[in-house]
């Protein structure tokens, strides 16, 4: 991992980068590592997914999980585990806990593994890849290690299997009306694993006193009608604004969302 240095204003990185995490593992089957820092700026998060579907071997070490750093790279340890791919990462503003937007596993149908966005828990197990959503064991890992199935965490919000939950934002800006602030907004991508195409969409989540209750819903569509798909979104920033700005790899346009009565 580099880092570049920035003055306001700039359109292009300047300089030359430097390297802060130089150990972070190799690309595998996820590539993406997501970062965020948290809200007093002491830890330094990173996303990093597995290097399989669902497999427990030697490949998968500080893998499908969000490893914790300093700022200036200092490996501090494993903050969340047992999360399959952990794209998107974003800090909840009244909390301050750390939330994170999941890839679940493939080659088990339509309907399962939900995907899912849930705050993670310092040294929380999320159950990846022996079980999911809770202690239901995955069918290539049946019996093994009986000792965490009651440590599985329960994610805050399951979503439909293969929706491919990427980017997400939590809603600080004041153009949208009242209700809307500190709500998740989170980009749902579209797997290739899904016979009608879940997924292609942005989601919104209400969060009340900075908890989810488990509900969702459908914030922006109209990217696909059945299987046939011209957009799918990737990530979501506020803008100053208070617009939603929405990065979409199917159009190869950023759709800007605005509020007017």
């Amino acid at each position: 991992m580099a880092r570049f240095a920035y003055k306001n204003g700039d359109l292009k990185a300047t300089g030359m980068p430097e390297t802060i995490i130089p150990d972070l593992p190799p690309a595998g089957n996820h590539t993406t590592r997501d970062i965020v820092f948290s809200q007093d700026g002491k830890s330094l998060f990173v996303a990093v997914g597995s290097a399989s579907n669902n497999n427990d071997d030697a490949r998968e070490v500080h893998r499908a999980n969000i490893l914790e750093y300093t700022p200036d790279g200092k490996f501090v340890g494993i903050f969340g585990a047992g999360i399959r791919n952990p794209v998107g990462l974003a800090i909840n503003p009244v909390t301050g806990d750390v939330w994170t937007s999941i890839n679940e596993r493939d080659t088990y149908g339509d309907n399962l593994v939900p995907d899912y966005v849930t705050h993670v828990e310092r040294g929380g197990f999320y159950g990846w890849p022996w079980f999911y959503i809770g202690a239901n064991y995955d069918p290539a890992h049946t019996g093994k290690h009986p000792e965490l199935a009651s440590k599985v965490i329960v994610p805050d919000v399951l979503l439909q299997p293969h929706s491919a939950s990427l980017g997400m934002a939590f809603y600080d800006g004041k153009m949208f009306p009242a209700d809307y602030t500190g709500d998740a907004f989170v980009a749902e991508h579209g797997s290739w694993n899904h016979a009608k195409g879940a997924g292609h969409e942005v989601i919104r989540i209400p969060i009340e006193k900075g908890k989810a209750s488990g509900v969702y819903e459908d914030f922006l569509t109209g990217f696909n009608t059945d299987t046939n798909f011209w957009g799918r979104p990737v990530g979501i920033a506020v803008a100053p604004d208070g617009s939603l700005l929405v990065s979409d790899d199917g159009s190869k346009i950023v759709w800007r969302v605005t509020y007017g009565k």
